[in-house]
């Protein structure tokens, strides 16, 4: 095949731009990374599946109309419209970078900006209550392995960082000794940022830490790892998450208002929350979780009927401050409504 006809092909370019742009010249993450790729694949899926060989569809094939259909399938095949709308971002992406390397798509490019995400409602995003925080918190008991789940969770609400980012926490980003004790986290795109901890994070991480990473511990820089067949290794995220609905269903029966399904996630959504709502400037809230925009923070700006019972107070002045419209005198009160 040519090389002129290889560079109309719509695939002609994928690797180039998730192995080079994204990940090199953008510094993605590798989870991006992967979820760019994984769209892309799914749409390569598409592809074949309505008998087009790759060898032959080209960008001037990926229509508006196409492009629809495929939204249209995806739902059919039961994805999340959020997930339907991460597909089409990638591909309207992955266009704009095939259309400023080469003008010639330009026209295809805005034609597939175009094609509309899908409606996506907002859905209330759950918190825990203080009191299933703290059936959480004190559910694993102070055995080993206990003092270690319970270490998991409270490092994850007390710090609000991601998941990610606590399996991937190395014993010397850990700073326990300092008047301002601290995590150095290493964030999305590799930005790395300082979280503070409080008294009780790291009464818990010391206790931790001495079991964990003693004289007698394995030989590891994880500072949450799991031992498997006699080897060391960084904890995996679904053993977190395991970790944690372990204890929700223990506690389930005892707190109704505990949300269906608890995610590591929810810790940090519920740790946001708390902060916001406590009256921290959400610029604040926003460097502690490591946003680089304060509209992705937003989110987590949820007001609590208290901080919504100011605000109608605030709102509405004191009735008594006004005063009457007529005269404290009853024969002239009586004149004004017509009476004598």
């Amino acid at each position: 095949m040519k090389s002129k006809d290889f560079n109309k092909l719509f695939f002609s370019r994928t690797r180039e731009f998730l192995d080079e742009y994204l990940a090199s010249q953008c510094s993605r993450s590798p989870h991006t990374v992967k979820a760019y790729r994984d769209a892309l694949t799914v749409f390569r899926r598409y592809v074949a599946s309505k008998g087009l060989s790759l060898k032959s569809f080209g960008f001037e094939d990926c229509t508006r109309d196409f492009l629809l259909d495929f939204m249209e399938y995806l739902q059919q095949s039961g994805y999340e419209k959020s997930s339907c709308n991460q597909r089409l971002a990638a591909i309207k992406s992955y266009m704009w970078y095939v259309a400023d390397g080469d003008i010639t798509w330009q026209q295809n490019a805005l034609m597939v900006s175009r094609v509309p995400f899908l409606k996506n409602p907002e859905k209330e995003r759950e918190t825990l209550s203080e009191e299933c925080l703290k059936a959480l918190f004190s559910a694993p008991g102070n055995s080993k392995r206990g003092i270690r789940d319970s270490t998991i969770m409270i490092t994850l609400y007390d710090s609000a960082i991601r998941l990610s980012e606590l399996l991937g926490l190395k014993v010397s980003d850990v700073n326990l000794q300092k008047d301002s004790p601290y995590l150095r986290i290493h964030g999305k795109g590799d930005k790395e940022r300082i979280v503070s901890l409080s008294d009780n994070a790291v009464r818990h991480l010391k206790n931790y830490m001495r079991l964990y990473h003693g004289a007698d511990s394995p030989d590891t820089e994880a500072l949450f790892y799991s031992v498997i067949h006699g080897h060391a290794q960084a904890m995996s995220p679904g053993n977190a998450a395991r970790i944690i609905n372990k204890y929700a269903d223990q506690i389930r029966d005892g707190h109704p208002d505990l949300p269906d399904k608890v995610h590591p996630h929810m810790f940090r959504r519920t740790r946001a929350t708390n902060l916001y709502q406590s009256n921290i400037e959400l610029e604040l809230v926003s460097r502690i979780l490591g946003h680089a925009s304060t509209q992705t923070t937003r989110i987590y700006a949820k007001p609590s009927l208290e901080m919504l019972k100011e605000a109608m107070d605030k709102s509405n002045p004191e009735l008594n401050a006004e005063e009457p419209l007529w005269p404290d005198d009853e024969d002239e009160f009586a004149r004004i409504c017509g009476l004598r």
